[in-house]
């Protein structure tokens, strides 16, 4: 038997065969890497706000990192560690975030952003730092910002917890933002606030205490809010007509007044400063009260010296009408009249002697003297009636 070979079918696996030698030395060759070694040839750091706070400068990066012997530049690139270069800038004290990376073309990039603090504390023990917008403490630089400092007797955690909110509530506004120059606070927690145009202190009381954070926030920066804004109305309505230079001392400590002290020690106050319709207080009440009790006792006053003068009218009118009675002639009875009618007459006019003169007077003159005068006189009359009877007779 012959065999019969396929030479076609020969060639197509020889084919195969070459095709697959080639891949593989292709793929062998091709994708083998660089074993040149690969530097970094540039640096780039960024910070941004730079110009504005100016606390993190691009040549105190570079130092940091050269003490650390972390500086990249001229360094291998795998040799680089990102990670540890973004943990070290993130423990100073002035940056807020950091990221590092490498880019293909062999250079290392650095992109931070600064914490910005809103107050700097002078303390009177002797402390200065600064406090950046997350209730962060910042130490001293040699760099000096713009900003509101704080001074008086306050803690690091005071000025965390509640400065740093009232400064921010301030920061805020922009009129309190480029009015406000410093704060004060005292010992017994109480902020005074001292403005760049006129020259007097403001003090709006004590700020609202609660442990916990997001309640805190909420009432300190509502607090803060109403006070300032009873600030600015008292602006506008009394210091605009009053004068900016006034007054020495301006308080809002309490609510719907506001207390204000003369350059020679006088006090003022003024009420009330409303808010945005407040709600009824038990102060104004108390203060109604006492209006209407003032006013009470005016015009009790007031009326003393009317009554006086009606009481005075009365006794001169009766006196006059007293007098007119005893110049008066007396009447007498005639000889016709009833005994009826001449009863009565004697009757008022011992009532009007009675009148007239005390009493321990005029009970004996009662008993006495018209008693003996009317019995003989009843019986003269009595006597003519007979005379006259017997004479008509014939």
């Amino acid at each position: 038997m012959q065999i019969r070979i396929n030479w076609k079918y020969c060639a197509l696996i020889v084919i195969d065969l070459v095709i697959a030698v080639y891949l593989v030395f292709a793929m062998t060759s091709w994708n083998k890497p660089d074993e040149t070694p690969r530097l970094c040839n540039k640096v780039e750091i960024n910070i941004e706000d730079e110009n504005e706070n100016g606390f993190l400068k691009t040549a105190e990066v570079k130092t940091l990192l050269e003490k650390k012997s972390l500086y990249p530049l001229n360094q291998r690139l795998e040799n680089v560690n990102t990670r540890e270069i973004e943990n070290i800038l993130l423990k100073t004290a002035f940056v807020k975030t950091a990221q590092c990376y490498v880019t293909t073309e062999g250079h290392v990039n650095l992109s931070l952003t600064q914490r910005t603090p809103i107050v700097r504390v002078k303390a009177e023990n002797g402390e200065d730092y600064y406090i950046d917008d997350n209730g962060g403490v910042m130490p001293n630089t040699q760099y000096t910002s713009d900003m509101i400092i704080v001074t008086g007797a306050l803690s690091k955690q005071y000025a965390c917890k509640y400065i740093s909110l009232l400064a921010s509530t301030i920061m805020a506004d922009d009129l309190w933002r480029n009015q406000i120059e410093q704060i004060n606070v005292l010992r017994d927690k109480t902020i005074e606030i001292i403005p760049r145009v006129g020259d007097h202190i403001i003090n709006i009381g004590m700020l609202p205490n609660s442990r916990f954070p997001e309640k805190r926030k909420n009432i300190v920066t509502e607090f803060v809010q109403k006070q300032l804004q009873r600030i600015e109305l008292f602006y506008k309505y009394g210091l605009s007509e009053a004068g900016w230079n006034k007054y020495s001392y301006i308080s809002v400590e309490f609510a719907n007044q506001v207390i204000c002290t003369n350059r020679d020690g006088q006090k003022h106050q003024i009420r009330p400063i409303v808010v945005a319709q407040p709600a009824p207080q038990p102060e104004t009440t108390t203060t109604t009260d006492e209006k209407t009790k003032v006013e009470g006792e005016k015009n009790k006053v007031e009326e003393q010296p009317k009554k006086q003068e009606t009481v005075k009218k009365e006794e001169k009118k009766e006196s006059a009408s007293k007098k007119e009675e005893k110049a008066k002639p007396k009447e007498t009875p005639k000889k016709n009249a009833p005994k009826k009618d001449s009863k009565p007459k004697k009757d008022d006019k011992a009532k009007a002697k009675a009148k007239d003169t005390p009493k321990k007077d005029s009970t004996p003159k009662k008993d006495n003297s018209p008693k003996k005068e009317n019995t003989p006189k009843k019986d003269n009359k009595s006597k003519s009636t007979d005379k006259t009877s017997k004479g008509k007779k014939p």
